[in-house]
């Protein structure tokens, strides 16, 4: 047997927010590559987690040996023998998100990719783990465990498993009779709600009623979930999903709806994405981007199928289901980047894009995920017309691809459609390659139901401000505005609207309530200038309800839309 990659991390520095990796293995070369990953799966843009490493060291038996570096996050060293080697060095842990690393004297939430060092000729062996941590805190890790730690059959289900530890105990619940844990860290003011862990069950197992199938995780299921100050987002693993939410979010109306809807979405990502993954994701490549368009399927999908989670699992109705969904849509209709950008092009420049996005951006981009998710909903509808649905595809395609670990293409979409409805196929084609060419309404439309512009209430200048040390300053100008014509720019100071002084951003609204024509008197680069703006009624969001005159086919369809699975 193979001996394993033995890997300590020291978290006994917590008040310095500092980790201490030691890594232990036996060269199968004398010639030694290794790197630290520049990226977080799941989480697709170059992070570069080398930033937060030092002090670096390597000891053949009680020997150093040099390495030289062979690129920002990689190494390489000429070994004398083949005598066992120890790998140290030192992580710096200050960043509180789902793909980096925190540790402070209360807790440490560590995402693995972040901290295990990837030695070429060692990434197929089994990898075992242990963790000093202070007292009384407790290790949650969702690895099988070992005497004396925790086991990984090899690297990527090492750095495919958080680490979480703190003086917090897991919650048990089960689902379609496996047993999962729920690990909750942080109170929120209030509390946490009342029969959580029973909700997250039912939404767990209405995803499993989606898919057709028990949880791919089995027995061995980890969710965390982060409650924090601000926040949100979550992470998948094969058996795990690290969650953030906010208290803030938490106590509005529809704030337990969303917690439950964002628990669904990476619920459901065991299968999406995890298994059920893009071809050029198998294997991952820790050491680059790996560019792939089926980013929108694995995120837009999921995103569509999220919403209706909660009504799957009874905590909402067929109109909060439409207010959600509405409100997905409306996000996509007022980005004008999707008229430039398309939907296969958002997912494969995610890498320099959607996670370095600015204020300008939606001007030029549009997010695969909500695009993707409006995608999602036309398709459904489409194969609810040829007596099919959604849902059906995506399990054929989990069956013919998840279990068997095959990556899918575009060609295997456009399969499994032309088995439901042969032009459809064509149609996505379309839809995935030329910008702005979904037909939502007529999509909305045939379902009976209304997809209509709610103008705002203020005067539309279309300049997005902010408020800086006395200061109003332009932060984005909406490339299909009344700032544009007006040719501000991002940058600007803004000084007064028609000889009237503007000291805050809120105001000028206010200002421009006559909705006719203001000079603005501006300052940029250090000099005043001047220029007119001509606001307009503008669109403020969409709405999507139910047209009182749909037709018997129309509520039928709608009827057969509206069962999801």
């Amino acid at each position: 047997m193979t001996d394993p990659v033995c890997i300590q991390l020291d978290l006994q520095h917590n008040d310095r927010q500092v980790i201490q990796v030691r890594q232990c293995w036996s060269p199968t070369s004398r010639r030694l590559s290794f790197q630290l990953p520049v990226w977080t799966p799941g989480s697709y843009t170059v992070r570069d987690h080398v930033q937060h490493l030092h002090s670096l060291g390597l000891l053949s038996g009680t020997n150093p040996v040099a390495v030289k570096r062979t690129g920002p996050s990689a190494w390489s060293a000429d070994l004398p023998d083949l005598t066992p080697l120890t790998l140290t060095y030192c992580l710096e842990a200050r960043d509180l998100t789902v793909r980096t690393c925190y540790v402070d004297s209360s807790f440490a939430s560590l995402c693995m990719a972040a901290v295990a060092m990837h030695v070429d000729d060692q990434r197929w062996h089994p990898h075992h783990l242990q963790v000093l941590a202070p007292e009384p805190w407790n290790v949650h890790v969702p690895l099988e465990r070992g005497t004396d730690g925790w086991l990984a059959s090899d690297f990527d289900a090492l750095v495919d498993s958080p680490l979480h530890a703190g003086e917090f105990d897991l919650e048990g619940f089960e689902v379609e009779g496996h047993r999962h844990d729920l690990l909750l860290i942080g109170t929120p003011p209030g509390g946490w709600p009342d029969q959580l862990s029973s909700d997250v069950a039912s939404v767990c197992s209405g995803v499993c009623r989606l898919m057709g199938t028990a949880p791919p995780a089995g027995d061995r299921y980890q969710l965390v979930i982060q409650m924090l100050e601000q926040g949100y987002g979550g992470l998948e693993h094969d058996h795990s999903a690290v969650l953030q939410f906010n208290w803030q979010a938490l106590a509005k109306p529809d704030g337990r709806r969303q917690l439950l809807q964002l628990v669904g979405h990476e619920y459901l990502h065991q299968w999406n994405v995890r298994r059920l993954r893009p071809v050029e994701y198998r294997p991952y490549d820790y050491a680059r981007p790996v560019v792939s368009e089926g980013l929108w399927f694995a995120e837009g999908i999921t995103s569509y199928f999220d919403l209706a989670t909660t009504l799957i699992a009874g905590f909402s109705d067929r109109s909060t289901f439409l207010k959600d969904l509405g409100q997905e849509l409306s996000r996509v209709l007022m980005t004008p980047g999707r008229s430039l950008q398309s939907l296969s092009d958002s997912a494969k420049e995610a890498w320099v894009k959607l996670y370095k996005a600015t204020p300008a951006s939606r001007d030029s981009q549009v997010s695969y995920y909500g695009l993707g998710a409006a995608t999602a909903f036309c398709l459904d509808v489409r194969l609810r017309q040829a007596d099919s649905s959604l849902a059906e595809v995506l399990r054929e395609l989990w069956f013919s691809h998840g279990p068997q670990g095959r990556g899918y293409s575009r060609q295997h979409i456009h399969a499994a459609l032309d088995g439901h409805t042969p032009a459809l196929a064509a149609e996505l084609t379309t839809w995935l390659d030329q910008p702005a060419s979904l037909p939502l309404k007529a999509v909305v439309a045939d379902l009976g139901l209304r997809l209509d512009s709610v103008p705002t209430d203020r005067p539309h200048h279309g300049l997005t401000l902010k408020d800086e040390q006395g200061q109003v300053l332009v932060k984005r100008v909406a490339s299909d505005g009344p700032g544009a014509d007006s040719a501000l720019v991002p940058g600007d100071e803004l000084l007064a609207v028609n000889g009237y002084r503007l000291r805050r951003a809120a105001d000028l609204a206010l200002l421009l309530q006559s909705r006719s024509a203001a000079c603005i008197t501006y300052v940029r680069r250090g000099r005043l200038a001047e220029t007119h703006l001509n606001p307009d009624k503008g669109v403020d969001h969409w709405l999507l309800d139910w047209d009182p005159g749909a037709n018997a086919d129309q509520r039928a369809l709608r009827d057969r839309w509206f069962q999801i699975l």
